[in-house]
């Protein structure tokens, strides 16, 4: 019961809800590996740090012994997910699904065993369902039931268009779930109707119904919006190591800890502990190091681990200014002021905010402050121009 207990634990570790926990204790005392399915529609060709929330929980299965089933949704794909939508989204073309599906299966395969991992299509069991299979699934939900999803709700009630197809995905969604006999399904939180979609399709099937579990929306950079490339405020997998380093270096002390319980592998008692040395006087900027380095070393390696964390010392410990910069010639006409120029450079996004930079202290060239506001720098003008922390640029006037 201690093992049951324990890994019990480990698979409620950072969710949001489980649907129903009851059910899941009983699947887990059966002994056998459970089925455990994470659906992804490949509508984009990379993810993020708040993608792998759910995929780091896929690998809490697997080290507990069970099949991890993650599905590429190439024939959803290109029905597109309306969860969260405020308009219906272009379907893509089979070929932009297989591409992008392929560059998930590289990245997902950084958190998951491969070896462990089982790939599966739902093109296989959902184009064979064909016209008549298609009308006989649509005969399982009424219009009524769809107007319950949320976003559907408020796009009706808005005016706002709905297409046909857009009542079809949460079918086809919990159709996956039949065809492959799943025991658990993950989703994030916002995917709450389409996964019970599959818990009563089962039920339909004369099957056992799956267990949810919902995984949260990882907040981005900023600590308030949901990681997202819109927001501007996100962590790409593929990211450089020493950029992913300092950007999860800017992350507040308390967000640090949200970021621990959703992307660390550690056992809790280990982050129960950093937790404690935080209490006791202990530095929340070593304890980030170690995030990061642990992160940079999941969808890198190790060295480049250790070399993201020393150019971090370089670069804002010791002021050192880094080597691996863009470089750009900027036509300096008959001369450019700083503040037009740190703009056209994109170190800032406006002339007001150089100015403000700039009386800030927080503007530099080849290291040394920018005390003028109204500097002119005129053709010829070679330096290191550098906004903050993290933006530099080599900038030669032409």
């Amino acid at each position: 019961m201690a093992d049951l207990d324990q890994a019990l634990a480990e698979i409620k570790r950072g969710t949001d809800e489980i649907l129903l926990e009851a059910d899941l204790l009983e699947k887990l005392k059966e002994g056998r590996p459970l089925r455990i399915k994470l659906g992804a529609d490949p509508t984009a060709p990379d993810i993020h740090l708040g993608h792998t929330v759910i995929l780091n929980k896929m690998r809490t299965f697997q080290e507990l012994g069970h099949e991890v089933i993650f599905l590429i949704g190439d024939f959803t794909g290109m029905v597109g997910d309306p969860s969260g939508k405020n308009s219906t989204r272009p379907p893509l073309t089979r070929e932009q699904v297989l591409a992008n599906a392929e560059t998930y299966k590289e990245q997902v395969y950084k958190i998951l065993d491969p070896a462990k991992t089982r790939i599966e299509f739902n093109s296989t069991w959902l184009e064979p369902l064909g016209a008549a299979g298609m009308i006989r699934l649509a005969s399982k939900q009424t219009v009524a039931r769809m107007m319950e999803r949320d976003d559907f709700k408020k796009r009706y009630g808005s005016g706002q268009s709905i297409a046909i197809h857009e009542f079809m995905y949460p079918l086809l969604q919990g159709y996956d779930s039949v065809a492959l006999k799943a025991d658990v399904e993950l989703g994030g939180t916002d995917q709450k109707f389409n996964l019970l979609m599959g818990r009563e399709l089962q039920k339909s099937e004369g099957q056992k119904p799956q267990t949810v579990i919902m995984m949260p929306l990882l907040e981005g950079l900023d600590g308030v919006k949901k990681m997202s490339k819109s927001a501007h405020n996100y962590i790409g997998v593929s990211e450089p190591a020493g950029e992913m380093f300092g950007k999860i270096m800017s992350i507040s002390d308390e967000l640090m800890w949200r970021y621990f319980e959703l992307l660390s592998f550690r056992p809790l008692g280990e982050i129960e502990q950093f937790k404690a040395d935080v209490d006791a006087g202990a530095n929340p900027r070593d304890i980030k190091i170690a995030l990061a380095k642990e992160i940079i070393a999941r969808f890198h390696d190790e060295a480049a681990a250790d070399a993201a964390h020393q150019e971090f010392i370089n670069r804002f410990q010791k002021g050192a200014i880094p080597t691996d910069i863009q470089e750009l010639d900027i036509a300096a006409g008959e001369g450019i002021a700083i503040a037009n120029l740190l703009k056209e450079a994109g170190l800032v996004n406006s002339t007001s905010d150089a100015m403000r930079m700039i009386k800030q202290g927080a503007a530099k060239i080849d290291g040394n402050k920018i005390e003028d506001t109204r500097l002119q720098l005129n053709a010829g003008t070679t330096g290191v121009f550098q906004v903050g922390k993290r933006k530099f640029a080599k900038i030669t006037l032409i």
